[in-house]
């Protein structure tokens, strides 16, 4: 009997918690809701709400990834054909310093559009990767290439503005 109702606080509040997803406004990031149960007491539901994550200027690539993929699923969100330079933009508008970024033309070499846009930035020896295309966005946070090298292979289009 208390398996059973266990099980039926865990359900109720899931399905609350499904419901009040749909409260949400446009654009705004819902809070993560956990439940938790001591396994020597009742099953009470314990919301937590996980922070939203923030720039760190002085931190790892692995400790603003989060913050990368807010800003950029955002901004992919609100303009999903964006090329290079708005990218690069809204990244040095979310505090990434412009000159440790790298990012892929807009163009072929033929003047064809491309089927999508790297872009990188680099901090300390590592790299945050994103990738745009019609699939949508990605990201990997990965090694540079060189110690004290850039984050991408190949061409890369000038970041002079």
């Amino acid at each position: 009997m208390q398996s059973y109702r266990k099980t039926a606080l865990v359900a109720a509040a899931l399905i609350a918690s499904l419901a009040l997803a749909g409260c949400v406004q446009s654009g705004a990031q819902a809070p993560a809701i956990t439940t938790s149960s001591s396994r020597t007491g009742s099953a009470t539901p314990v919301p937590t709400v996980s922070a939203v994550p923030e720039y760190h200027a002085d931190g790892s690539a692995d400790e603003n990834k989060a913050y990368f993929d807010l800003v950029n699923n955002r901004f992919f969100a609100a303009n999903p054909s964006a090329l290079g330079r708005p990218i690069i933009d809204n990244l040095v508008a979310a505090g990434f310093t412009k000159s440790d970024m790298q990012v892929t033309p807009d163009k072929t070499s033929i003047g064809g559009g491309v089927d999508s846009i790297l872009f990188g930035v680099k901090m300390g020896d590592e790299c945050l990767l994103g990738q745009h295309s019609g699939s949508g966005y990605s990201s990997a946070v990965a090694p540079a290439l060189t110690s004290g090298g850039p984050c991408l292979i190949g061409l890369t289009r000038s970041i002079d503005w």
